[in-house]
């Protein structure tokens, strides 16, 4: 899984379940000791020793975070008809609903179920408004900035040397034309770009990405680029399944353009159609 494409949302999912599983080992009920009596042998039962709160509070939320957290990575799976991330934070709200009731059941709750209640109600908020906040929505880490390293791309289908997948050589926006000089301010979709210098040489075009379904305009040029958030990728056939996200710090590979989308390919070959293509940076 990339980390990149973890929200913040995301991240406090994770650290409320990594929490509510240490409450688990914690004690259940709290006492007083009377006086003169020696309650060192005393020990009193966590959750590890009543196997219907285990599995209905513990294990159900560090479960339901789980589910949470792969469904980033493999968008469209679904369970009983629920996505797998929408069964998960359904989950987290049971064990929240669960750990309530049996807190305020208990006449002396001790900390394991007090620590836990916390636990889960920080768990089943994230994972509830996870996709609404846009405080939540945003990217957990921001990748590295890339460098410039020369003007130029790189054919369809070449790995530029020394860098990862897809790292292009010298940044454009979306837009403008290869070998035209940047004025350090970023072009919207489809923007013209300023004059250029008299008699400027014109970069060498790259090979044209081969035709995969839709129509492409006869001078488009395969092109890397990054996106500015989280985006979603969907199929090819004009399905409303997503199929892949492209998250943020990552370079991808633009093969066509159909009006204003873009069909793309990410790291594992997987081919989709960017249908939001607003602040991406060109590489």
């Amino acid at each position: 899984m990339n980390i990149r494409s973890l929200s913040r949302g995301d991240g406090v999912v994770i650290g409320a379940a990594v929490v509510l599983f240490i409450a688990s080992f914690l004690d259940l009920s709290s006492y007083d000791c009377p006086r003169g009596v020696d309650c060192s042998g005393f020990d009193s039962a966590n959750a590890w020793d009543s196997l219907s709160l285990l599995m209905s509070i513990f294990l159900a939320g560090v479960i339901g975070a789980a589910l949470v957290i792969v469904s980033r990575s493999t968008p469209g799976r679904k369970i009983l008809g629920l996505d797998l991330g929408q069964f998960g934070a359904a989950l987290t709200v049971f064990a929240l609903w669960t750990a309530f009731w049996t807190t305020i059941d208990a006449g002396d709750a001790g900390a394991g179920l007090i620590l836990g209640l916390l636990a889960t109600l920080v768990l089943a908020g994230a994972a509830v408004a996870g996709p609404l906040v846009p405080a939540l929505k945003a990217p957990l880490s921001s990748g590295p900035r890339p460098v410039a390293a020369g003007a130029g791309q790189s054919p369809y289908g070449a790995q530029p040397q020394g860098q990862g997948y897809g790292y292009p050589g010298q940044q454009q926006p979306f837009g403008a034309q290869p070998g035209t000089p940047q004025t350090g301010q970023s072009q919207p979709f489809g923007a013209q770009p300023g004059p250029s210098a008299p008699h400027a040489a014109q970069a060498p075009q790259s090979p044209q990405a081969p035709q995969a379904g839709g129509s492409t305009g006869g001078d488009f040029t395969p092109f890397w680029f990054a996106v500015p958030v989280t985006r979603p990728l969907f199929g090819e056939d004009g399905s409303s399944g997503q199929i892949a996200e492209l998250a943020p710090g990552t370079w991808y590979l633009a093969v066509e353009q159909r009006g204003q989308s873009l069909v793309a390919q990410t790291q594992d070959g997987r081919r989709g159609v960017l249908q939001d293509t607003s602040g991406i940076q060109r590489g």
